[in-house]
């Protein structure tokens, strides 16, 4: 190599990995930003499940007194929607609904 040829036609090192510093700093910050969003969906299932067990719990104690149009109520004031009403004697079974999240649960008003 001759004193003036030097970087003639030659791009440094660092300006060749600069273009796959930067496709792979895109991967990164797409995979992190995926898992953020997956994160957040399996936080706000995990919510919805709560709040349906809960109303679910409390519309069927209101069910045991108030019967059918006080489970729905209750449900609903709750977040949820009544979906099953089942009495048999003293025992009552509801199923609820929160954005998706089904649950169900029994109680009874006798000993």
């Amino acid at each position: 190599m001759r004193a003036g040829e030097v970087g003639r036609g030659r791009r440094s090192p660092t300006r060749r990995d600069a273009g796959q510093a930067w496709l792979l700093l895109l991967f990164v910050i797409a995979v992190i930003a995926l898992a953020i969003v997956g994160v957040a969906q399996l936080g706000a299932q995990l919510v919805h499940r709560s709040q349906a067990r809960t109303a679910a719990d409390a519309a069927a104690l209101a069910g045991t007194t108030g019967g059918r149009l006080a489970a729905a109520r209750i449900a609903a004031s709750n977040g949820a929607v009544l979906v099953s009403f089942r009495a048999t004697g003293d025992t009552v079974v509801v199923e609820v609904v929160v954005a998706g999240a089904h649950a169900s649960a029994a109680a009874s008003d006798g000993p």
